[in-house]
């Protein structure tokens, strides 16, 4: 799809900064103008594109869905636009390309920091950092950090993941950097990792996860909606946000059950990508103004 809200000159700027100037990109970040992370409500609503840097372009039906970068980049910045969009997730390459269009102030940053393991890798399950690091986020004015953990008790992988992930949170702890962490149980299955969705597997990750590193005091959840989420939420003191995954059939179904999540006690709100950015209708605005006011109900 050809951009629509960034203008082609939005694009020529960009190209022209990463061949000739790239040390601005920097300066924009730390020259934003940046605000608390939480602040009014105490609520958060961030718009997640951190999917292509584990190569997966997939949504729903269309496996390149998220392969046209400029696409992706328009549809963001519309999400940015709209009101009671509290930030962004990406990789650097992701936020390092809104930061040179302009597009992040008094907006949060949310570092991804693993993307090792590959999807569809024989390594898949040794996912260790190869995105953000502690003190390049800090350096750059990140706001917060975020892990995605997937514990596979079937392959070996998983324990150096473990360990990236124990001193990811250390290292932000000592930093004093809020760090999210997205736990799953994950399985081989003909040949590609799924995450259990049981409610019992939600919880023993939540367990895994908030044990890692020297200290949880900076600790966030990212946690799937699931049935019987007042169990989930039980097993946990620490803030959450809730992860929106894949685009549904039912758009007004998912936004029915994030509704239902969200009035839980200890969730402060959504972490949401593909399901936003990509809806069934194209209308982008629509999508993301109604979990705007799902998470923001005064705005």
């Amino acid at each position: 799809m050809a951009p629509s809200f960034l203008a082609p000159e939005d694009f020529d700027r960009l190209r022209a900064v990463r061949a000739s100037a790239p040390h601005t990109i920097g300066q924009a970040l730390t020259g934003r103008r940046r605000r608390d992370v939480l602040r009014g409500d105490g609520r958060l609503f961030i718009v997640a594109a951190d999917h292509p840097a584990r190569g997966a372009l997939a949504v729903g039906a269309d496996p390149t869905a998220m392969a046209d970068r400029y696409d992706l980049l328009d549809r963001l910045a519309l999400a940015l636009s709209r009101p009671g969009v509290d930030g962004v997730l990406g990789t650097p390459d992701i936020i390092d390309d809104l930061a040179a269009l302009g597009l992040l102030d008094d907006k949060i940053v949310v570092g991804s920091m693993n993307r090792g393991g590959l999807r569809g890798a024989s390594f898949e399950m040794d996912d260790r950092m190869t995105a953000y690091d502690v003190p390049g986020m800090v350096a750059a004015g990140i706001d917060v950090a975020k892990t995605l953990l997937r514990v596979n008790l079937d392959d070996t992988g998983t324990s150096a993941t473990l360990v990236a992930m124990a001193d990811a949170v250390s290292r932000s702890a000592a930093a004093k950097l809020p760090i999210m962490l997205e736990p799953f149980l994950s399985r081989w299955v003909d040949g590609r990792i799924v995450n259990d969705l049981s409610t019992d597997a939600v919880i023993l990750s939540i367990a895994i996860a908030s044990g890692l590193g020297s200290s949880s005091a900076y600790t966030w959840m990212k946690l799937p909606v699931v049935d019987d989420m007042e169990r989930v939420m039980a097993a946990t003191t620490m803030p959450t946000l809730l992860l929106g995954g894949d685009s549904g059939a039912d758009p007004d179904e998912t936004f029915a059950t994030w509704e239902d999540a969200l009035s839980l006690p200890g969730v402060r709100g959504l972490t949401v990508g593909r399901t936003l950015l990509y809806p069934p209708d194209g209308n982008v605005a629509a999508a993301v103004d109604i979990a705007a006011g799902l998470v923001h109900p005064i705005l």
